[in-house]
């Protein structure tokens, strides 16, 4: 088998952080969000090759997986963004005939979750969090999906049961509320690589862009069998959503105890090694990168990266970058009765 993971997106949506590093590197928990998706591959036994599609910054990506993992890997240049099916269609050259696994690398996959209680589908017991394995039982090519309230600007799942029987990408108006969740197995990888250069050639774009749900409904068309798995992930495109991902892998973990000079530690925490924390409030929900310093500050719901230093200020809900300094201050006061202060407004 052979696991496909595209991540040449620019990152806008996370801009000033991706300006300097690629999304897959930036940190939920302590760890790059790449450490989530990897490591329940190092497990597989069939496990032929990983074959990340990449663009700018890919160096970086390449020089991290080297240094941490021992995989077969490949790296291919999606130099022009022209979609996802654009992007997996430039791993054909690597295709041997075996089965694909396709991973996006922004979200961190919960897989194997139990189904909710939907007409037609058989009930599912809980897996482990992570893994792949029950996906890559199934003898048919599957596609992860999610119930969700609001379907828009997401690719669309029609089925028959479990079954498969309509893909849609981002419909103006969603027929279903049932989701792709960004995995998928495929069984029959030269029909899909033929199908990519098949709507490819014939220039077939949704929202200006070459899509991997095309793709794979045209599949669909040529006869191949889909099935559902219902999984969940953590999105992490955006700020939000990687806070919110920390946030809920802290939640996950058990409560480790931390202890600094003068210091407040609410977990959930995450603190790197290296840190130096002195007169601080740290947590609920922030993540620390090591050799950070924190000196006199308040940090809760926050992602600082490694090598960062916050002095003297109150953080919220924040995302710092590795190396950043922030250095704000507290204001003292003597304020006389039925004063009013208001320092929102101040630049």
């Amino acid at each position: 088998m052979k696991v496909i993971i595209p991540i040449a997106g620019s990152g806008t949506r996370l801009r000033p952080h991706t300006y300097a590093f690629p999304k897959p590197l930036l940190h939920v928990a302590g760890r790059p969000v790449l450490d989530y998706i990897l490591e329940p591959l190092v497990e597989l036994p069939n496990l032929s090759e990983l074959i990340f599609v990449v663009g700018d910054k890919g160096e970086q990506i390449h020089a991290y997986v080297e240094r941490r993992y021992d995989l077969r890997t490949t790296y291919l240049w999606q130099n022009e963004r022209k979609g996802l099916g654009h992007a997996i269609s430039l791993a054909k050259e690597r295709d041997n005939g075996e089965p694909l696994l396709i991973l996006l690398g922004d979200k961190i996959f919960e897989c194997c979750f139990e189904s909710p209680d939907t007409s037609g589908f058989s009930e599912r017991n809980r897996s482990y969090r992570g893994g792949y394995q029950k996906l890559l039982q199934n003898p048919y090519t599957v596609i992860g999906v999610k119930m969700v309230e609001n379907p828009q600007a997401v690719g669309i799942v029609e089925t028959d049961g479990e079954f498969i029987t309509r893909l849609i990408e981002k419909p103006e108006t969603p027929p279903t509320n049932l989701v792709i969740e960004g995995v998928y197995y495929i069984q029959n990888s030269e029909l899909l690589f033929h199908c990519l250069d098949e709507i490819i050639e014939k220039d077939v774009r949704t929202h200006n862009e070459y899509q991997l749900t095309d793709g794979l409904q045209l599949m669909l068309e040529y006869g191949e069998q889909m099935k559902v798995e219902f999984v969940d992930s953590l999105h992490c495109g955006t700020p939000d959503q990687l806070l919110d991902a920390n946030r809920s892998i802290l939640e996950q973990r058990a409560s480790q105890i931390y202890r600094f000079p003068n210091s407040v530690i609410i977990p959930p925490v995450s603190i790197g090694g290296g840190t130096v924390i002195e007169s601080a409030i740290i947590g609920p929900y922030v993540s620390i990168g090591s050799g950070t310093r924190v000196i006199n500050a308040i940090i809760k719901d926050a992602i600082i990266h490694p090598n960062a230093e916050i002095q003297g200020i109150l953080i919220r809900r924040s995302l710092i970058g590795p190396d950043a300094r922030v250095h704000g201050g507290f204001h003292q006061f003597n304020v006389g009765s039925l004063a009013r202060i208001d320092l929102q407004n101040l630049s």
